[in-house]
Order: structure tokens, then C-alpha cells, then sequence
């Protein structure tokens, strides 16, 4: 796997996701540990100065008019990772882990945080040896960024605290450590403000989402398709010149899948004559272009912010190219947490409409001519009607979790920090919020399959038909009922390993955008 080097221009979105999830090797470039000499020097110089210097000599938050004695100046390092190591609840996911070790050790590269080039180092090696810190989902209000979280990674670099060994195990970080040949650090002045002061947890969340959301809309144009084959609906509402007259880019890539997935299908040619008697079709079926558009247009603004982000360097206070050291905002996490919000409105509008086509699939008044919940023998049989239960369980779920948690604020460190951006907890819920769209896709996608198999001798076109080959490797097709949640677990990973599109993408002449 090709090493990542870190301080060589900002970290792209598919350069993190390899870190964070593939586990992909890292390097710090000399540049960057040029960068990070040369504004150390400018701290040390600061160390003994008389006048304070928020962070070097001062306290923190409400606590910053405290001066410090130089005595002292290690021991409050130490004690401010100590003491923000704050977190509480469940265990954050080893991929949101690395992708804020990543981001933050990226912000240390560009040499304004002051950090010495060491402890630079020992973060780098931490995150190549695959040893992850222990972090919590609760504990930041993305404001001084995410202090808890980062916290808990600056914690394991002091040798104290829990981390996941590379196999995964939960161990004491010091044993972790010694085994790998790494040696705890010792911080001195500014630098475990440099090391916890940033958005790095909610960006790598924004990035890991853009990344799950690429593979699931095309996904959901694969399952739109299946099923608008399925219930013998037309292709012709997806024509390219009746796109075009409403010009929204994300709507033009969709119609244009939906097309290339729908095209020489047998069971469409069935009922294409001007005998037809469907004229129209159901929204859910007939507006599957827009939706899934817009949901697209949504995560090209969303990358369109995590693009300045990627270029940042947040800290406070900053190390500038002049040498002054200043206190400032950027580490409010409101860009990032305003589109981590709006990224959950696409995820819970997409999976209800996929959610109505499967109710469609179900109902033998709406399915034109399938069975009913497409049971094998409907009455002794109830096929797929708790499956469609199990979508609009989740559907309801991705609505609650559409309400934004960025309008929210709550006042912290003695009304210091009197206004936070929550953004950590919008990018956790976007979590919940594409785990759940995934798994609704998963169904609407098994019940589509089946509906394909039961309009035999009738075949579904080539892309639809490969896709339901390759679920049907892992997966029987119709028959008696049978235990229905393994099957939908199943399902859940051919979508979110994105076999599904893979299936479709062999068959057809240009990749699914």
C-alpha cells in the first residue's frame, strides 16, 4: 500500500479514508519537521518571558489570567491531558480514531501550533504501528474543538491511559507502547494545547460520510432501477432531454445510472408498446433522479468545506509566519458541523423513498401483478412484510436524527466558552444516520432481487441482473419463508462492501457515477 506523506499540501479526502480505514502507512515529510523546528524555536524563546502567553505560561479557558511559574510549565502540560481525557459512553470506531490522529498530526505539519518536532514524530509512529487510542463518544461540544477526544490520543501518547493494540485488544497504553519500541513523551510549553485544540474528530467524520455516501447513492440508483423494473414502471421519465430541463448536476448523474442500469432490460421491452396502461408511475419511482440528485449536490458542498478545512491549520494560539503568537476562533467547528447536519437531511429523504418503493414491491394492489409481500405461499407465508417494518423502523430513526444539533449551544468553562458549535455530535449522528440509509438500501434491494426472480421467464437487463446474480451467491432467492435476519445482514454488507455496485459496474460500458 503506498505511504502517505504528511506536510506535503493538504491531505486529500481519499488520503485520509486510506489512513483511517485501510490502515495505510504514513510518513512526515522534512519539510514538515523543518515547519515544525523552526516555530518551535519561537515558544522556547517565549518560555521565560516575563509577559504571559496564553498556553505557555497562562492556564486555560476561564483559567488563562492564572500565570504559571516555569517550574510548573511541564506539570500543566501534563495535567491539561490528564484532566480533558474527560470522555464517557461507548468506544468512538478505530477508523474516526485514526482519521483525527491523521488530521491532527496534518495541522501539526504546517508548523503553526509550536509543537516540537518529537512529539510530532511520536503521534506519526503511533498511528503507523496501529495502536489506537481509546476514545469515548461523549465529551466534546466541538468547541475549543474536539478537546476530550483529542485529549484521549494525547493521553496515550504520555504512555498512560487505553488503547487498542493493532489486533484490537484493549490494553494498558504503556505495555502497547514498550512492545512497538515507542517511548511515552514528555510535554513541555504549548504542547498539549497543540495537541487537542482542533476539529480533527468531526472532519475525519465528515470525510469517512462523504466517502459511505458516494457508494450508497450509487447504490440507490441501482435499487431505484431494480425496483422500477420490478413493478414494470418506464424508463422514459429518466431521458436525458427531460433532465435537462431542470439543469441540477447531481439530478443528470442520477437519470444517467437509472438509464445505463435499465437499459436492454427484457422485462422493460415487455410493456413498452403503446399499449401500455401505466402511464405514470409513483413518485418513489419517477423522482428517484431528484432525490438521489440533490442528496449528491448536498455532499459535493459538504466536500466543498471539508476542502478548506483540509488546507487548515487550527490551533489557538497560532504560531504565525512572522513569528507572533495570537489567540483566535478558528478552532469553532460551525462549517463543519453546519454541513454534517445538512448531510443527514439526503441520508433520511433518500432512504424513505427507497422505503416507499419497497411497500410498492409488497402491495399486491400497487405491484402490478406480483404476489403479496412476495411470499411464496401468501397466508401460510408472510415473505418480506416485517422487512418492509424493519425499513420504516429505520426510516423514522434517520428522521429524528435529521434534526441538526449544530443550532444547539451549551455554555462551558465558566461562561468563557459561552457559544459551541456541536459539531461532534452532528458528525456522530451522521454516523447513525448512513448506517441506518445503508441498511435500508440493503432491504429495499433484497425485496427488489426477489420481485426480478418472480417476474421469470421475464429476465431483469444485464446490470439489474448481475447485481441480483451476485446477491444470489450469498443469498437463495424466492421460497418459503426462512430466517429473514441473516439474510438482511447479509444484504447490509454486499451493499456497504460495494459489491453491489461492483456487480453492476462490470456488466456496464462506463462505471456508475
Amino acid at each position: 500500500m503506498q505511504r502517505i506523506e504528511v506536510g506535503r499540501g493538504p491531505l486529500t479526502e481519499a488520503q485520509v479514508v486510506a489512513v483511517a480505514r485501510h490502515g495505510a502507512p504514513i510518513d512526515l515529510t522534512p519539510d514538515a519537521l523543518a515547519a515544525i523546528k523552526a516555530t518551535r524555536t519561537t515558544i522556547e524563546a517565549l518560555a521565560d518571558d516575563v509577559e504571559p502567553h496564553y498556553g505557555i505560561s497562562t492556564g486555560f479557558g476561564a483559567l488563562a489570567t492564572k500565570h504559571i511559574p516555569v517550574e510548573q510549565r511541564a506539570l500543566l502540560q501534563r495535567s491539561l491531558i490528564r484532566s480533558h481525557a474527560a470522555g464517557s459512553g461507548p468506544e468512538v470506531e478505530r477508523e474516526v480514531v485514526r482519521a483525527m490522529m491523521l488530521l491532527r498530526l496534518s495541522t501539526l505539519a504546517t508548523g503553526r501550533t509550536g509543537i516540537a518536532p518529537g512529539t510530532a514524530l511520536a503521534l506519526a509512529a503511533m498511528l503507523d504501528a496501529g495502536i489506537t487510542p481509546v476514545v469515548h463518544e461523549y465529551g466534546s461540544l466541538g468547541c475549543s474543538g474536539d478537546l476530550a477526544p483529542l485529549a484521549h490520543v494525547a493521553l496515550a501518547l504520555l504512555g498512560e491511559g487505553w488503547v487498542r493494540d493493532p489486533a484490537g485488544v484493549r490494553r494498558p497504553t504503556a505495555e502497547v507502547l514498550a512492545e512497538h519500541g515507542l517511548a511515552p513523551i514528555t510535554l513541555h510549553e504549548k504542547e498539549g494545547l497543540a495537541l487537542i485544540n482542533g476539529t480533527d474528530g468531526m472532519l475525519g467524520q465528515l470525510l469517512l460520510a462523504c466517502t459511505d455516501l458516494d457508494l450508497l447513492l450509487r447504490t440507490a440508483d441501482i435499487t431505484a432501477a431494480m425496483s422500477v423494473e420490478a413493478m414494470l414502471g418506464t424508463a422514459r421519465v429518466f431521458a436525458a432531454d427531460l433532465q435537462a430541463l431542470r439543469p441540477q448536476p447531481g439530478q443528470a448523474v442520477a437519470a444517467a445510472n437509472m438509464r445505463a442500469l435499465l437499459a436492454a432490460s427484457p422485462i422493460m421491452a415487455s410493456h413498452a408498446g403503446p399499449d401500455c396502461v401505466y402511464v405514470q408511475d409513483a413518485y418513489s419511482m419517477r423522482c428517484a433522479p431528484q432525490v438521489a440528485g440533490a442528496a449528491r449536490d448536498t455532499v459535493a458542498h459538504a466536500r466543498y468545506v471539508a476542502a478548506f478545512e483540509l488546507s487548515a491549520a487550527v490551533d489557538n494560539p497560532v504560531v504565525t509566519t512572522d513569528g507572533r503568537v495570537e489567540s483566535n476562533g478558528n478552532f469553532h467547528g460551525a462549517p463543519i458541523g453546519y454541513v454534517l447536519d445538512f448531510l443527514a437531511i439526503p441520508a433520511a429523504d433518500v432512504a424513505s423513498m427507497s422505503e416507499r418503493r419497497t411497500d410498492r414491491l409488497l402491495d399486491a394492489n400497487r405491484s402490478r401483478g406480483l404476489p403479496p409481500f412476495l411470499a411464496h405461499d401468501p397466508g401460510v407465508d408472510s415473505g418480506h412484510m416485517i422487512a418492509q417494518y424493519t425499513q420504516a423502523s429505520l426510516v423514522s430513526e434517520l428522521k429524528r436524527l435529521a434534526a441538526p444539533a449544530s443550532v444547539d449551544s451549551i455554555p462551558s468553562s465558566a461562561m468563557q466558552e459561552d457559544h459551541v458549535s456541536m459539531g461532534w455530535s452532528a458528525a456522530r449522528k451522521l454516523r447513525r444516520s448512513v448506517d441506518a440509509l445503508t441498511r435500508v438500501v440493503a432491504i429495499e434491494l433484497l425485496s427488489a432481487a426477489r420481485a426480478l426472480d418472480l417476474r421469470a421467464p421475464l429476465r431483469p437487463g444485464p446490470a439489474t441482473g448481475a447485481v441480483v446474480a451476485a446477491l444470489r451467491r450469498q443469498i437463495a432467492g424466492p421460497g418459503p419463508d426462512r430466517f429473514l435476519s441473516d439474510e438482511i445482514e447479509l444484504a447490509v454488507e454486499f451493499v456497504r462492501s460495494g459489491a453491489a455496485v461492483s456487480a453492476a459496474d462490470d456488466v456496464l460500458p462506463t462505471p456508475l457515477s
